[in-house]
């Protein structure tokens, strides 16, 4: 049980008694940082959440967005850090289903996952490694076998999370705007636990994720069962279709307690229940493990009397077990009785609600004497350390994770992992693009510089695919907010998040906080994630294979912004200098030149440049296509600096263009009219990748050597050490 004394002194004095023993455990799961957010929610309001596209109802667990012509998307984010950093396989496999269940939760078919994965040097720690490989393999098992395809992602190791893991798991749902279901409830209807059955596991889950990881408690993490969630889903949405489901909620951190609660508080209704009429997997548990066990694959609904027997029946014809539980009565109270003995007895508003901290803030030491940029050792042979670049864990091609995932299923994967963005066909004849990134090495060296790094970023990745950004996720992962200078990180992480949002008006339509993300060697690096969905109304920009004679454009400045780049953490093993920075006029400048070139179908392929600068970028479009390249450094656009600089710096609101030449002097005209800063830096053509600066050659690579290294680095490393 997790209830400070001044909480525990709370809860005496808003219910003017003694809690029970059943109510200490409902508020301690429902109080914990996990489920009550108390110390970010009241800083959480300043995001900008509405916008001509988002649709809100009471008691959603997943954003909605109209994407026209009588069709919603849906969106979440959720991660399962704790349970996946002492059993991976398990804790990634239930992370992807507790987030499939929030968009089911809406009425909407999920018909997307991806997801953002944070683990250790996994070039030095073989326990980063096998934390990493079967975090990989329960994703991976858990989505194929619902059919739903896992279309993207990204993966970064750093030291910050040894023996640690962070495992975000998005998922985006699609169905009809009449068929959401609108939450809603009258006194005397039924109120129906659905699925698994409930058992031991995953017991305390929420308070085990509201506490640094001191302990392996594996009770605390939940057990996956992939076949009964697929039968779950097909079950709901026929339920949805017979409009048999008046109000519905996932089960999922806190378990009974949070789902009844939040659902009952929501409603402004009460509920009261009966722990005897809950289905469980084990006999002779106790009242308290079932209203705080955290098994998977539940959905809790609210139908009535009338309904109750064909919902009844669909689920009969699914296989799967539905008991009713309780009913809905007027009083806003939670009632939980075993058989007529009561239990628990507490308002409502006073469960759901957790008191907000005020938590102090202070800028963090560290931040007043990290390193400025100094004169690091000169490279003696570039093309040598290029290749030790490329084979690099956070460089190298991620093909190892995504080829582990159906990607294909569902048919509506119209471009598929291993590009910017991956892109989604609707029934509306629309596309749906969608990117998760984050950058912890910028986060650490400016939280909120950084941060906005990780939205631009994001924007950036479906802006190549044509899309428009109209909403984001974002998931925001620290260490012990008790800690004023871990909590300064978060505030102004979010900050920057905010003033994005704003300007972009980029509405935020969901996310996750996520505290307490640390182990006895310390907190984790400030790790914000943020996901954007871009909507296409025509068609995607399909990457095209890139031909000889192909010309090189590149849109944006490069400037002197090393800091956390990995060029210089993974090469240099300096961390420090100055984080790049967003400039939002030149952002916006950049971005909806991009987005008008693509609608011209000027492009044969559009590529953003990030993660280790132009050279990797580049390297990246010659590997993929299987073709050489020309680059000329000293014609890339802004101020002139060292040779190393030009090529890893990852300034953001950068874009590579691959063209014909005959669409050379129409894409000229346009940059130059929209005063968009650019140039040509490269012609492909051959089997060599070479970067000249002033006819001087600085790296020169063959293709096929680079390939071999870039494509098989990882897969060598996870499956052989």
């Amino acid at each position: 049980m997790s209830l400070d004394p001044q909480e525990l002194e709370d809860l005496t004095s808003k219910i003017g008694r003694k809690p029970s023993s059943t109510e200490l455990q409902i508020v301690a799961a429902e109080w914990s940082e996990h489920c009550s957010y108390k110390s970010s929610k009241k800083h959480l309001k300043i995001l900008p959440m509405d916008g001509p596209l988002v649709i809100s109802e009471k008691g959603y667990d997943s954003g909605v967005l109209d994407v026209g012509d009588g069709y919603v998307v849906t969106a979440h984010i959720e991660s399962h850090n704790h349970p996946s950093a002492v059993e991976p396989y398990g804790g990634a496999a239930t992370g992807v289903g507790g987030v499939v269940r929030d968009i089911l939760s809406a009425g909407t078919r999920p018909i997307a996952i991806f997801d953002g994965l944070r683990f250790g040097d996994i070039e030095k720690d073989r326990h980063a490694r096998w934390l990493f490989k079967n975090a990989v393999s329960g994703i991976a098992d858990y989505g194929n076998c619902l059919g739903i395809p896992t279309i993207g992602g990204e993966v970064e190791f750093d030291k910050c999370y040894t023996n640690y893991a962070l495992v975000d798991v998005a998922s985006v749902g699609f169905g009809k705007k009449e068929n959401l279901v609108k939450n809603h409830a009258n006194k005397g209807d039924l109120v129906v636990l659905l699925g698994g059955f409930t058992g031991r596991d995953g017991i305390g889950g929420s308070q085990f994720a509201s506490d640094s990881l001191e302990s392996e408690d594996r009770s605390a993490v939940q057990i996956p069962d992939p076949f009964i969630e697929k039968l779950i889903i097909e079950a709901i949405l026929e339920a949805r279709n017979q409009n048999l489901i008046n109000a519905m909620k996932d089960l999922g951190g806190g378990g009974l307690s949070c789902a009844v609660s939040e659902t009952a508080d929501a409603l402004s209704i009460g509920i009261e229940m009966d722990v005897d009429k809950v289905h469980t997997r084990e006999s002779g548990m106790h009242p308290d493990e079932i209203m705080v066990s955290e098994s998977q694959e539940r959905m809790l609904l609210i139908t009535n009397k009338t309904k109750l027997k064909k919902l009844q029946e669909i689920c009969k014809k699914f296989r799967i077990t539905c008991s009713v539980i309780g009913y809905v009565t007027s009083d806003s109270m939670m009632h939980v009785k075993k058989g007529k003995k009561t239990l628990a007895n507490l308002p409502t508003d006073v469960v759901a609600n957790a008191n907000l901290l005020d938590r102090p803030s202070k800028k963090p030491a560290y931040l007043e004497t990290i390193q400025k940029e100094k004169k690091l050792k000169p490279i003696p042979d570039y093309s040598k350390m290029m290749m030790k670049f490329l084979s690099s864990p956070n460089i190298a091609s991620k093909i190892w994770v995504y080829g582990q995932y159906d990607h294909e299923v569902g048919i509506r994967t119209v471009v598929k992992p291993g590009n910017d963005a991956s892109v989604l066909r609707l029934d509306n004849g629309k596309f749906l693009s969608v990117k998760i990134d984050g950058n912890p090495k910028q986060c650490y060296i400016n939280p909120r510089e950084g941060a906005i790094g990780c939205f631009e970023e994001a924007c950036r990745n479906v802006v190549c695919t044509g899309a428009k950004p109209i909403g984001m996720l974002d998931h925001l992962q620290f260490g012990n907010p008790e800690n004023p200078e871990i909590f300064w990180t978060f505030l102004e992480s979010l900050q920057g998040l905010t003033d994005f949002a704003k300007f972009f008006k980029i509405p935020c339509v969901g996310g996750k906080v996520s505290l307490y993300n640390e182990t006895p060697s310390g907190p984790i690096k400030p790790t914000p994630l943020v996901g954007v969905l871009g909507l296409i109304d025509e068609k995607p920009q399909m990457p095209q294979q890139i031909m000889n004679d192909d010309i090189l454009v590149i849109i944006g400045n490069t400037k002197d912004e090393m800091g956390g780049s990995e060029y210089f953490e993974y090469i240099h093993k300096f961390i420090g200098g100055k984080c790049p920075v967003v400039d939002f006029a030149e952002s916006k400048k950049n971005m909806n030149a991009v987005l008008s070139i693509i609608q011209k179908g000027l492009l044969k392929n559009v590529h953003d440049c990030s993660k280790g600068g132009l050279a990797v970028a580049i390297s990246e479009l010659c590997m993929i296509n299987d073709i050489g390249c020309d680059v000329l450094l000293e014609k890339v656009p802004g101020e002139e600096l060292d040779v190393d600089h030009v090529l890893f710096s990852e300034t953001h609101s950068r874009y590579l263009l691959v063209l014909k030449q005959d669409n050379l002097k129409k894409l000229n005209a346009f940059l130059k009219k929209n005063k968009v800063s650019f140039n040509q830096i490269g012609k492909f053509d051959g089997r060599q990748i070479r970067f000249n600066k002033n006819s001087k050659n600085i790296i020169d690579l063959r293709v096929d050597k680079a390939q071999k290294t870039w494509i098989n680095s990882l897969r060598e490393l996870v499956v052989h050490g």
